[in-house]
């Protein structure tokens, strides 16, 4: 396995064309292909369904582009740190999260990270619920932010805030004249968001919400994102724990009755984490805490 084939491979998960993949690495279309069948070969799997009309990425390829992201990014890190000096070493920080709810509570607490260590450099991975785990566990990232999970984990975890059920809608959407609604009361067209991508307690509530036999034909969201720009086009309505004040979309969030609030925090392995994760946690805490 080397990084041609690994970059090749990225631009065709990307642009799931080969023509395209070839002129973003500036190599032929066919030394793409080669790139593509040899890397299959030695990997056991097939990480492409190519027809004459379109290019798919199969599961195995969805789960490996994660890996070729990481495995070139210590290539590139290996071949930096090689060429410069000691004292020119950044402070290197990698934090996982899920999507881009998540994502959102990051800007301040970096900010004021970057404050401490002029020289900081991190980097942020968003990978599927349960995808992101092993990059925690293989110390690829040192930070994960994620709902707390019901299940036993092998890691350390620092909550930050208790996170009411919320439902999202446009303003004019027929539950938008409630203060705050009752499982019962649910009824128009729910956005699902999809298993792989889902918390865990969002999965149950969803199951709840069908169990009730209120709401008309289901959508099926594949992430948090799509949910939100599939809210906010009027589409439908979708639940979701709010994380503090991050949201400042245009949808409005009504409080969801009888559902108990879901912890939020940070995952880590505290044997492991360096002075730098250790100031962004407690800076993350200060963040939240009640003014």
């Amino acid at each position: 396995m080397n990084t041609v084939q690994l970059e090749c491979f990225l631009a065709v998960a990307q642009y799931l064309n080969f023509s395209k993949a070839a002129e973003s690495v500036s190599i032929t279309q066919p030394a793409v292909s080669h790139q593509i069948s040899s890397l299959e070969d030695e990997l056991g799997v097939k990480l492409f369904v190519r027809t004459s009309k379109s290019v798919l990425l199969t599961r195995e390829g969805i789960m490996f582009i994660s890996d070729a992201e990481q495995i070139l990014k210590i290539a590139g890190s290996a071949k930096f740190r090689l060429s410069e000096k000691p004292e020119d070493e950044p402070v290197r920080l990698d934090i996982g999260c899920h999507n881009q709810a998540e994502l959102n509570v990051l800007p301040p607490a970096l900010g004021e990270l970057s404050r401490l260590y002029e020289d900081l450099l991190p980097s942020i991975h968003i990978l599927p619920f349960k995808s992101i785990d092993n990059q925690l566990k293989d110390q690829k990232i040192q930070l994960l932010l994620s709902f707390k999970s019901t299940q036993k984990q092998p890691f350390d975890y620092t909550e930050l805030c208790r996170c009411p059920f919320m439902c999202l809608c446009t303003k004019d959407h027929p539950l938008a004249a409630a203060e705050s609604l009752d499982i019962e009361d649910f009824s128009g067209r729910p956005l699902f968001i999809e298993r792989h991508t889902c918390p865990e307690e969002v999965f149950s509530f969803q199951h709840k919400l069908l169990a009730q036999g209120n709401v008309e034909k289901i959508t099926f969201c594949g992430d948090y994102e799509s949910a939100i720009t599939m809210a906010e086009a009027g589409i439908g309505f979708f639940v979701y724990p709010m994380i503090g004040e991050t949201y400042r979309g245009p949808l409005k969030c009504i409080p969801i009755n009888g559902v108990r609030e879901v912890s939020f925090g940070v995952y880590y392995l505290k044997s492991q984490l360096e002075k730098q994760a250790k100031d962004m946690i407690r800076i993350l805490k200060k963040q939240f805490r009640p003014a």
